[in-house]
């Protein structure tokens, strides 16, 4: 439709299971999307093991990282995306290992693609353990100038099965309200674009080193 704006919010599962738990609130967050007109996709990590970051930086001249797998299927998808949502389970109160060596590749080929764009995450948990992997998460947001999209609670399902998760109805609403939060602020942005807002200027960044 002439003069529409398509909209792509990618979430990813952190889960090796295709449709657990953290599935089963992705889903919810992505079907307030839809109804808000915001395009979606869930991408699956999947339960092949997912190495951590060799730090060889060979992925600042090719912009893809040395080792081929989930991580390169991925960033060829960042550009075409406006937010971002990040699945975890909670494991021994963290996220995933799989998704921790994920991002940490991710954000580490270049975190200036997911600059201005929307970031949320998601977890989900038996009983415990779901503010320290919520935290962890938010971090790769906060250095890498994304604003983060909030709820009316920290974003967390419970449960042991998805049929569990179903069960706990506050947070399912909650993640309805991330979802629709995340498609004002979507239509907010894109207001301020065609008003004339423009992004912030970024500064050439400076490391300084602590060591004398």
């Amino acid at each position: 439709m002439e003069g529409v704006v398509e909209m792509k919010v990618l979430l990813v599962n952190g889960s090796p299971h295709k449709e657990g738990c953290t599935y089963t609130a992705l889903s919810e967050v992505a079907q307030a999307l839809n109804k808000n007109g915001v395009e979606t996709e869930i991408f699956l990590l999947g339960s092949d093991p997912i190495a951590g970051c060799k730090g060889c930086a060979s992925c600042r001249k090719t912009g893809k990282c040395v080792t081929d797998d989930v991580v390169n299927e991925f960033i060829g998808k960042v550009d075409e995306a406006d937010g971002f949502v990040f699945g975890s389970p909670v494991h021994f109160a963290a996220a995933s290992g799989s998704l921790t060596s994920f991002l940490d590749r991710v954000f580490f080929i270049d975190k200036s693609k997911f600059a201005g764009k929307l970031g949320a995450s998601v977890i989900s948990c038996r009983r415990g353990g779901a503010i320290a992997a919520f935290d962890q998460i938010n971090k790769y947001f906060t250095i890498s100038c994304m604003p983060i999209v909030s709820s009316q609670y920290w974003n967390q399902v419970h449960g042991n099965t998805p049929e569990e998760v179903k069960q706990d109805l506050e947070g399912l609403q909650t993640m309805r309200t991330l979802g629709n939060y995340m498609a004002w602020l979507l239509k907010c942005i894109e207001a301020g674009k065609n008003a004339g807002v423009p992004a912030p200027e970024q500064e050439q960044p400076i490391a300084t080193n602590f060591i004398r």
